[in-house]
């Protein structure tokens, strides 16, 4: 609850959260309304910039029940993303009710509201109870601020128990949790979840149709379970699973093995990664502890993690570290290689850090498909590592397990995950927690005392953070030099009065693209290839390929980010296919200033074909399917298209952020009426478009564009234009939003005092 005190009376209102991150809807959990915006939003705001929405539909969930022996918030999570993906509530809210809710603790309800991004949600609310009440003495609140929240909800009727009435919603889906079951999600996207017993049957699908490998469907590894502790022997075949030679690797002291010179063998569906990161899960005390208490029963058996995995541990907060430390997890975990990172995003947003050389150049030279198993949020292509193509999410215990197995063609609910130090079969049930048992454990390691001490000194506790140098300046101090930060181009040209809307003409396509393009194909955040327009930027400037760096950590450098627009390793732009059909990985595009059809023009970087248009005077476009800009809010995915001379953005729909951080960079987002499709409509890519956008724009209106192809015959279909309020037409109107906030304060200053 927010007070204030006007005219000497004390007013109380709920909390209310804008935040200029995915993971803002945790705040969900506890009763707060509140979802993420792009940055591009919140720099407005900070300007005194209102933010405006249309009203959302609110979706109901009834829970049911309570969660079986054996799952876990991550399962149900995984379950609910499934659940209303399919359904559908992309810019709507999700309101969870029922009993089921009073079987969730906290964090269980945090988990699920923190995914909302993964389900398409504005956000996902939970009502205020006596959990939420609980959750706020834990975490040392204090009696008076927890007395007012109980107060004030049950007075304006935001209080929830058993006794109350089902809400009413236009539409309402139900979940009983018993049914919730072990689960993971993947290989490239979280609302794809597999049952854990269905995994190996899954993963041999998945190699065959998704990443056209061929399976034997009469082999097995026996690597997993040779030689004790579960570390590997010489890796022969035998039958029953994932088949194909695979490549022979010897290890050396950078995979950390029990013997360097090992030798191991590689394989389709070898575990590369293994990562409890910070994200979802790890804010949840119950997933957190049962992975340590699966580190505890391996080890005590003698098990470890296969030395070809890397794994890490990156918690959301130092609390974890604390009730870690108090409940003797923390060296259990330790011992099979899950030691503390840091406290921020790692492996889930590419932060993993390099493989070891030698797993690497393996999976290189034998064109592997490799896997990470992660507890995070997002496992989209080429987000985790370049060189590993499928990627799982799962809860911490399942991470610390497929980091024993070291491969996912297994069925860890019937097969031996390992052997222990005396050659007997472990399988999974063997080292897996009871749910007593991870309560017992979480009441007695953690204690409001611990948040008081860890968040009592937020803001003076890091020692080298308070130590950098600060400038007293009104102006930020440009350095020429520097690859890191640079004054961005986004107002050069701009005008004192706003242009307004016009035709455009004679645009051509930049990328024809698929369904369930993210954020991540965009604006990659991960690594810099050397090869890359970004990368070969870098290097021309002095900059060794040991010292890139990576995307995330270069944002403030347009320069650096316009390159790497578009250039995630696994995006797939059809308009670069060769004359087969073929479409290369990768940010490759045709340059039309070269040449008029996908046969004449030739193939090039995204970045120089752009450029190349910008130069001749030509407008671009994208053209895409269902769920463009899924994923983060990742401000560069709308900056960088701009930057590359993209003016609008024709697709089948839209993820909420983006289409909004689009609209805020004056980039148009269009919308196919249903049941177009460019595939339906004929379009190539090497067609030009003429969107024909009248002076006077209005909310949602419909609008004509032509696509004509090179032989000179003309396609029209009609589109929705997304800009949704009049605010938004007034963004695109002046440019874009900062442009919109500046020529406000321009006007302003010429007012008289």
């Amino acid at each position: 609850m927010l007070t204030r005190t006007v005219e000497g009376d004390r007013q109380v209102f709920p909390d209310s959260l804008v935040g200029t991150d995915s993971h803002t809807t945790m705040i969900n959990g506890l009763g707060v309304v509140g979802w993420g915006v792009g940055g591009i939003e919140a720099e407005a705001v900070m300007l005194g910039q209102p933010v405006y929405m249309l009203t959302p539909e609110v979706v109901g969930f009834k829970l049911k029940g309570k969660l079986p022996e054996g799952a876990t918030a991550t399962d149900l999570v995984l379950t609910v993303t499934q659940i209303l993906r399919k359904h559908g509530v992309v810019e709507k809210f999700v309101e969870f009710f029922g009993p089921g809710v009073a079987a969730l603790s906290l964090p269980d309800r945090a988990t699920i509201a923190n995914m909302a991004p993964e389900y398409g949600a504005t956000m996902g609310f939970f009502p205020i109870d006596e959990v939420t009440l609980g959750y706020l003495r834990l975490t040392n609140r204090t009696a008076e601020e927890v007395e007012l929240t109980e107060k004030y909800a049950k007075a304006n009727h935001l209080w929830w128990d058993s006794s109350k009435p089902d809400p009413e919603f236009a539409t309402v889906l139900e979940l009983e949790l018993a049914d919730v079951v072990p689960s993971l999600a993947g290989p490239k996207r979280p609302q794809d979840r597999i049952e854990l017993r269905n995994m190996q049957t899954q993963w041999r699908k998945d190699l065959a149709d998704t990443f056209g490998k061929k399976v034997a469907s009469e082999t097995v590894n026996t690597a997993r379970l040779a030689g004790e502790g579960g570390r590997t022997g010489n890796g022969e075949t035998g039958p029953g699973g994932n088949g194909g030679a695979g490549v022979a690797v010897t290890l050396t002291e950078a995979c950390h093995p029990e013997k360097v010179g090992e030798q191991i063998t590689l394989r389709h569906g070898s575990v590369v990664i293994a990562a409890i990161t910070s994200c979802t899960n790890t804010s949840n005390p119950d997933v957190m502890i049962a992975a340590g208490l699966v580190a505890r029963k391996a080890r005590a058996l003698g098990l470890n993690r296969k030395p070809w995995v890397k794994t890490s541990l990156a918690p959301g907060s130092k609390v974890v570290t604390e009730y870690y430390e108090k409940s003797n997890l923390t060296a259990d975990l330790e011992a099979l290689g899950f030691a503390t990172v840091g406290y921020g995003c790692t492996t889930c947003i590419g932060n993993s850090g390099p493989l070891p050389p030698e797993i690497e150049e393996g999976i290189k030279s034998g064109d592997l498909i490799c896997a990470s198993v992660l507890s995070g949020n997002r496992n989209f292509e080429g987000r985790v590592h370049p060189a590993v193509k499928a990627n799982y999410l799962a809860s911490p215990p399942l991470v610390v397990a497929y980091a024993i197995a070291g491969t996912v063609d297994i069925d860890l609910m019937k097969d031996p995950i390992a052997r222990d130090k005396n050659g007997k079969d472990v399988y999974l049930k063997d080292i897996w927690p009871t749910h007593q048992e991870v309560q017992s454990l979480r009441a007695a390691s953690i204690s409001p005392d611990q948040f008081a001490k860890r968040y009592g000194a937020v803001y003076t506790g890091n020692e080298t953070w308070n130590k950098v140098p600060v400038s007293q300046s009104e102006l930020y101090p440009w350095e020429e030099q520097s690859t890191y930060i640079q004054n961005p181009p986004f107002f050069e040209g701009m005008t004192e009065e706003a242009p307004g809307f016009a035709p455009i003409h004679g645009a051509r396509c930049l990328a024809l693209l698929g369904d369930s393009v993210t954020t991540d194909h965009i604006s990659p955040a991960g690594g810099i290839a050397e090869k890359s327009p970004a990368g070969q930027y870098l290097l021309g400037l002095g900059v060794s390929k040991a010292d890139f760096n990576a995307y995330g950590t270069r944002r403030g450098n347009d320069r650096v980010m316009t390159r790497g627009t578009l250039a995630n390793v696994r995006i797939r732009n059809r308009v670069a296919a060769d004359e087969k059909g073929e479409i290369p990985e990768g940010g490759w595009t045709r340059d039309f200033t070269k040449g008029d059809t996908l046969e004449k023009a030739p193939r090039a970087w995204i970045f120089d074909a752009a450029m190349n248009a910008k130069e001749a005077g030509i407008p671009l476009v994208i053209v895409a399917g269902k769920d463009y800009g899924m994923g983060s809010s990742r401000d560069w995915a709308a900056k960088g298209v701009f930057l590359l001379g993209v003016r609008a953005v024709i697709a089948e729909s839209f993820e909420r952020i983006h289409r909004s951080n689009l609209v805020f960079m004056g980039v148009l987002p269009l919308v196919f009426r249903e049941g177009d499709t460019a595939a339906n409509l004929g379009l190539r890519g090497d067609e030009v478009f003429d969107i024909q956008l009248p002076e006077n724009v209005e909310p949602r209106m419909d609008v004509t564009v032509r696509a004509t192809s090179p032989a000179g015959k003309s396609t029209e279909f009609t589109c929705m234009l997304r800009l949704d309020t009049p605010v938004e037409i007034e963004y695109s109107k002046n440019g874009g939003i900062l442009q919109t906030v500046i020529r406000k304060k321009l006007n302003e200053a010429k007012q008289p005092a």
